[in-house]
């Protein structure tokens, strides 16, 4: 009795080992499937997150830069030699392009990689200058790859001047390069081929 008693536990034993193998076998084959995944989709919400981060700012960025642009610092005196743009009370293309780095770098990118960048709408033959008495259209390329147009028609296609007036205004754009690398040590130089982000801002001019 005692015999198959003690061969009956032996057997037990033995089946609940293979058991918990199996099953610690199962886990580990679940995990090394789901964490891979996992470990994927949180890489592409923190990708995606930072990609439309560096896009508010720099959309931020171009947007101030041509309301800076478009305010004279004096509507009523003329500036001072080599201040003004063009000899003009206008900002001068290198204080445009310090205030579109400064919101750049408050927001911690770095203004270095910023490609220059020329929207289709500021493109001939698409590109029209402002009625007259204004100055004919200006595109100039500043500081750090930033291209300011100045003196264009923002609404190519006015109504009468009752209903839409032709807006004459200032506009400033650019591109930055997003690109990120994989956190493999195997691996330092592969990277994700990178998103160019365009960004553009305009102003109407305020005398």
């Amino acid at each position: 009795m005692n015999r198959t008693l003690t061969k009956l536990r032996k057997i037990t034993a033995c089946r609940l080992k293979m058991l918990l193998g199996e099953t610690a076998g199962a886990e580990i084959a679940e995990a090394a499937v789901v964490l891979p995944l996992l470990f994927l989709l949180l890489f592409a919400i923190i990708w995606f997150a930072r990609a439309f981060n560096i896009y508010s700012t720099i959309t931020t960025a171009a947007r101030q830069g041509a309301v800076f642009a478009a305010r004279p610092s004096c509507a009523t005196c003329a500036a001072p030699s080599g201040i003004g743009w063009n000899g003009t009370n206008l900002p001068a293309d290198a204080a445009v392009a310090a205030v579109v780095t400064g919101v750049l770098r408050n927001s911690h990118i770095d203004p270095g990689p910023i490609q220059s960048y020329l929207p289709p709408s500021l493109q001939s033959p698409t590109l029209q200058s402002c009625p007259a008495p204004a100055p004919p259209v200006n595109c100039s390329s500043a500081p750090n790859n930033i291209t300011v147009c100045r003196f264009v028609l923002l609404n190519p296609s006015p109504g009468s001047p009752l209903t839409q007036p032709a807006q004459c205004g200032t506009a400033v754009s650019f591109q930055y390069p997003f690109g990120s690398y994989f956190p493999f040590p195997s691996y330092p130089t592969f990277t994700l081929r990178s998103v160019i982000i365009s960004a553009e801002g305009q102003s109407e001019v305020q005398y």
